[in-house]
């Protein structure tokens, strides 16, 4: 079996030097091929960096992108230049950072050998951010599931199988949100628990606004459903509150659609025609092994 790492980074070399080698430790005693596809956002920073302890990774490769679109998008371009380029039966696209941890690795492959050809989520059993951080991502859960129906406990840190890639380059809401995309064209996921990691270096990059983005992006994906729901809340919420109308009890209404505004102008990122067209964003390509 070939299974293919696909990295994003963005201006975090000691952290991707750090994850190369300790996949590699974690790929000694695998009997599969493992290959590392890194995708370069256009960093700041040098990239490229001596790997002296790359002896079970069968192949390394730096795709570096012209121009920075941001780390959904850059998960797109890799599952795009993976499927057009590579032999693989799976990839697993997880951060650079450390925070999906590459002993995980091993269990995504050994679930794999008895999926059935399924793909395999890596559902967050625990996190290692402060109590505040933990709070917004449980609101961020339930906000999903209220307005979508869905309950989306997985994020990038995923095993996909070479039929969920090609539903998934065809599915314009890849390019703007990868984990709703996934949940759009998959019903019958393959669930592994996972612990999300400490990043290696400096703190979490995933600020409550990020965090908000990307829960808006998520729901966006389902806006049809979303606006089915908030139509009958407004309906229900404004015969409740009729007889007590003011400015405090209308602030739920603003805020929905404040949400449905945000959701609207996140769908257009959904664009099949950039995405046909992701790879012409390639600068060149390093190949490291």
């Amino acid at each position: 079996m070939k299974y293919v790492i696909l990295i994003p980074i963005y201006n975090d070399r000691e952290s991707l030097k750090l994850l190369i080698e300790n996949i590699n430790y974690e790929a000694k005693d695998l009997k599969s091929e493992i290959s590392i596809i890194v995708i370069n956002d256009a960093s700041s920073q040098q990239i490229i960096d001596t790997y002296p302890n790359i002896e079970n990774i069968h192949s390394i490769e730096i795709i570096n992108m012209k121009e920075n679109r941001g780390h959904a998008r850059c998960i797109a371009s890799g599952l795009k230049y993976i499927f057009e380029k590579k032999e693989f039966d799976y990839v697993i696209p997880m951060d650079g950072d450390g925070e999906d941890r590459p002993e995980e690795i091993k269990k995504f492959i050994e679930m794999a050998d008895n999926s059935a050809g399924k793909s395999i989520i890596g559902e967050r059993v625990k996190r290692s951010e402060g109590l505040f951080f933990k709070l917004c991502y449980q609101f961020h859960k339930f906000l999903t599931l209220a307005f979508t129906g869905k309950s989306i406990k997985f994020g990038n840190f995923t095993c996909l199988s070479k039929i969920t890639i090609k539903k998934m380059l065809e599915e314009k809401a890849t390019w703007n949100s990868f984990s709703g995309s996934l949940k759009k064209i998959e019903n019958d996921l393959v669930s592994m628990p996972s612990i999300r990691g400490s990043r290696y270096f400096g703190p979490s990059k995933m600020s409550f606004f990020n965090l908000l983005k990307h829960s808006l992006s998520i729901i966006s994906v389902f806006r049809k459903t979303v606006l089915i729901r908030s139509a009958l809340f407004i309906v229900f919420y404004i015969l409740l509150i009729k007889s007590f109308a003011s400015v405090i009890t209308s602030l739920p209404l603003v805020f929905l659609l404040f949400m449905i505004y945000s959701i609207s102008s996140l769908a257009l990122r959904e664009n099949i025609e950039e995405f046909n067209n992701s790879l012409n964003n390639i600068h060149d390509v390093d190949k490291i092994k």
